[in-house]
């Protein structure tokens, strides 16, 4: 229980919230700004008791002014299926949330306005997330489907290639339906800005994903995915091929046969421990 508690120690609120709450109190909208950001709050602290529960490590529980996000600092190593509960622990909230507010109308606590508000702030928050478009929890989810197949770069790229046109979608949506939007646009620049730098910083978080394989952060493999690798493929390329939650042995193929039989951590080490970041296959089979 304690554990589980002890995630509200990473909330932080963004200072513009504050002002949001004073424009809604000016406005007549305290109530339903209250309530917007405490579905939101309860939303984020799904994946964070969720991520608590597996021991993640939580780096922030970030409430902003357009909306909120549990930031994790966990690099692609945890199983699959462990990610996808975290992922939508989130989304689930809302079913308990839509049958407490039935409870709250029907004991007169909640006013039909309250409740008929309530009930689509649920609704929204639900299927909005559920869109598939980095970095929302549909996009995670996608991340992951991808990544049942494909390598951790081909996947992360495929990924943000379609979370690009789920946004250009939704623009086009906002231009024909609601041009004077403000909140869409707030959150169409925050989709596109975390998309861009998602993009930017693709090759670091790569290299964070291989960093935790190589320190043995995870054992968690769910199957062994052999890689047929060629003398003169360089490491980095190597590595490119690898999946999450497979662990890899690197057979070196030469005229047709197998020659040698690496563990992918012999790669890793020379890559990060040696920083030998040019080598070639061949070059580890003459001193391994």
């Amino acid at each position: 229980m304690n554990r589980f508690l002890g995630v509200f120690k990473y909330l932080h609120i963004h200072p513009l919230l504050w002002v949001v709450i004073a424009i809604g109190v000016m406005t007549a909208h305290f109530y339903e700004i209250c309530l917007l950001f405490l579905i939101i709050l309860i939303h984020e602290l799904g994946h964070a008791i969720a991520a608590a529960f597996f021991s993640w490590r939580i780096k922030k529980i970030s409430l902003l002014p357009f909306g909120g996000v549990a930031e994790m600092d966990e690099h692609g190593n945890r199983p699959l299926l462990e990610e996808a509960i975290v992922i939508i622990s989130g989304p689930l909230q809302h079913i308990w949330l839509l049958g407490l507010g039935v409870l709250l109308w029907q004991g007169g606590i909640f006013t039909d306005s309250l409740y008929q508000t309530f009930t689509q702030y649920n609704f929204m928050i639900f299927f909005f997330n559920l869109l598939p478009i980095w970095p929302l929890d549909g996009g995670k989810l996608m991340f992951l489907l991808f990544s049942l197949k494909n390598s951790f770069p081909k996947s992360h790229k495929f990924t943000l290639y379609l979370s690009m046109l789920g946004v250009s979608l939704f623009l086009l949506i906002v231009i024909i339906m609601m041009p004077t939007n403000l909140n869409a646009w707030i959150i169409i620049s925050f989709l596109l800005f975390s998309i861009f730098y998602e993009w930017k910083q693709r090759r670091f978080l790569f290299m964070r994903f291989l960093l935790e394989r190589y320190y043995g952060k995870t054992n968690n493999f769910r199957k062994l995915l052999p890689l047929e690798v060629q003398e003169e493929d360089q490491l980095l390329d190597v590595f490119e091929r690898f999946h999450r939650g497979c662990k890899h042995p690197i057979i070196v193929k030469s005229k047709g046969e197998d020659n040698a039989i690496f563990d992918e951590n012999e790669l890793l080490h020379v890559y990060f421990k040696e920083k030998n970041v040019t080598a070639k296959i061949k070059d580890l089979m003459a001193v391994l």
